[in-house]
């Protein structure tokens, strides 16, 4: 059975970081493109960040680019995501997902896409 669960959410002053994690487990990693998506009260789930299979492409959302920075530990089947000068429109719950039929070089952003969830953690960026 495979389950996505992430850590490291919490409050955070703007300007702030936070780094999230994503540990996987029922799944060979190294066979998925991983993605962080988030999503704020009130709005739908947006894409932010992801890699692809091959470990070699990563992708991001206009909005974080240059401040977010996602990572994958193989050998510990996590996958990051380093939040960096938090702003309060980051405030969401802020979900790990995982795609297996994706081409290996390939990073999705669509959420209809991946295959497995997590739970969610919440980000919270005050002013």
């Amino acid at each position: 059975q495979v389950q996505l669960v992430e850590s490291g959410g919490g409050l955070v002053q703007a300007g702030g970081s936070l780094r999230l994690s994503c540990a996987a487990s029922g799944l060979t990693f190294s066979n998925y493109a991983m993605g962080w998506f988030r999503q704020a009260t009130g709005k739908e789930r947006e894409f932010v960040a992801g890699i692809s299979r091959s470990g070699g492409n990563t992708d991001y959302a206009d909005s974080v680019k240059g401040r977010f920075a996602i990572s994958v530990d193989n050998a510990k089947t996590t996958v990051s995501l380093q939040m960096n000068s938090l702003k309060p429109e980051d405030t969401a719950v802020y979900y790990c997902a995982a795609n297996l039929m994706v081409p290996y070089f390939i990073v999705p952003r669509s959420t209809e896409v991946y295959d497995y969830w997590g739970q969610g953690t919440q980000v919270t960026v005050s002013l």
